[in-house]
């Protein structure tokens, strides 16, 4: 099948076309691979896919295989995905149809690495040839152009036929993927793809792929509104009992009710997130209870007396750095790397703070290493946001802040070279 496109460049597919347009293709591809001009050229999606692939030096003539994943890794990856509780919706809606038309089922996770496949048993063996089996590489930069690596690329379903492929090796096989996203943030989760012998091509396999995928993404927008309503049920009489300013949100941070303020969409939450006072940039000084299937969060509207008034920086034994936190709302510790404690310690000396030149000469010697220091200090924050300011570096106005020396000061931080620190080492003790 052929067609027109701009500036006269006839576009071939080898999508059910005949032996004269197969043999346009592999022209377009020969010409491609040499870097010359051609008449023909394939699909637009698949031209661009080319492009990539030769970009990134893949080798026409090289075998399709991987080092493949370990089971226990397999397994890991199985469980970290939302696919994983999909897989039903997918195998009733796939599974059989590929079987029945001589062709198997593959999903992948957001690298391309094969996690699942079932279908056609004598398909499935014939995969094995081609290291289409769980835990190989399907991305484009391991593989070429192949219908999960290149709606991996382009974000988009795609089908490729035969000498469509960049491998030589995969020209006998035809396959059809459709993303799957996340809908509740359009995060991309993983890759449908239906793939056998290029004999068993169909042109409505691309649209049947693409249908079950959007099906999945229902299906999870179906189940997270349920965990919603059941994490609704339980925070609202909750909320009723609450002074002042609150939130229910799920384990992402998604609202599932709010009293007190204008709801959000979604509350960005730390990582490690754990039952105590926290410090959310949004909010502030909060208290998080968990909740089933959530968190409920307290927002502290004492104003300034919400802010943590005292800081103490426990520098006494070198193997066990920390820096407790103390507030109206409580006390925690955080454990402290060397660098950490060096930075902590530089500000601790210079209360009025430091710009990043004058830090990188505290820590390093020399003021020209301000990268590295905004980068250590950007990571500092993420933990101790509430108590550190910028612009200068500094601990925050009103936090009281104490330096927990070891007893013989030239023990402070050992193993450091920072100047700032060598320097009190030798100190005379104040009184």
């Amino acid at each position: 099948m052929t067609e027109t496109g701009s500036a006269g460049v006839v576009r071939v597919t080898g999508q059910g076309a005949g032996r004269q347009a197969t043999r346009s293709l592999h022209r377009a591809r020969e010409a491609r691979l040499a870097g010359t001009r051609s008449e023909v050229a394939p699909r637009a999606e698949i031209d661009a896919s080319w492009d990539r692939v030769v970009r990134s030096g893949i080798d026409p003539e090289q075998s399709p295989e991987s080092e493949l994943l370990r089971a226990d890794e397999i397994e890991h990856r199985r469980h970290s995905t939302a696919l994983g509780e999909l897989m039903p919706l997918l195998r009733s809606g796939l599974a059989s149809i590929a079987d029945a038309a001589q062709q198997i089922l593959v999903v992948t996770d957001t690298e391309g690495r094969v996690l699942w496949r079932q279908g056609n048993t004598g398909v499935l063996r014939r995969a094995h040839a081609i290291c289409l089996e769980e835990g190989a590489d399907w991305a484009e930069k391991a593989t070429g152009t192949n219908a999960i690596g290149t709606a991996l690329a382009a974000r988009v379903p795609v089908q490729v036929h035969s000498a469509e492929h960049f491998i030589r090796a995969l020209h006998g096989w035809t396959c059809a993927a459709a993303p799957v996203r996340d809908p509740r943030d359009g995060r991309l989760i993983g890759i449908v793809d239906i793939s056998g012998p290029a004999s068993t091509f169909h042109p409505a396999t691309l649209a049947l792929v693409d249908s079950v995928a959007r099906l999945a993404e229902g299906e999870i927008r179906t189940r997270h509104l349920a965990e919603i309503e059941r994490l609704r049920a339980v925070a609202a009489p909750i909320l009723c009992r609450i002074g002042g300013r609150a939130l229910a949100v799920d384990v992402h941070g998604r609202l599932a009710a709010v009293t007190g303020m204008a709801p959000v969409d979604r509350l960005p939450l730390p990582k490690a997130l754990g039952p105590g006072p926290v410090w959310l940039p949004s909010l502030g000084m909060c208290r998080v209870e968990p909740l089933p299937g959530g968190w409920l969060v307290q927002v502290d509207d004492g104003g300034t007396e919400g802010t943590p008034r005292r800081v103490v920086l426990d520098l006494s034994r070198p193997r066990a750095l920390a820096v407790h936190v103390t507030g109206p709302l409580g006390s925690r510790t955080q454990r402290l790397s060397p660098r950490h404690a060096e930075l902590l310690y530089a500000l601790a000396v210079h209360r009025q703070g430091r710009s990043a030149s004058e830090l990188a000469g505290d820590i390093f010697g020399d003021g020209t290493r301000t990268v590295t220091v905004r980068a250590e200090v950007s990571r500092l924050r993420r933990q101790l946001a509430e108590v550190l300011a910028h612009r200068p570096y500094r601990f925050g106005d009103g936090v009281e802040v104490e330096v927990i020396h070891p007893e013989d000061r030239a023990d402070l931080l050992p193993h450091s070279r920072a100047p700032v620190v060598a320097q009190a080492r030798w100190a005379a003790p104040t009184a």
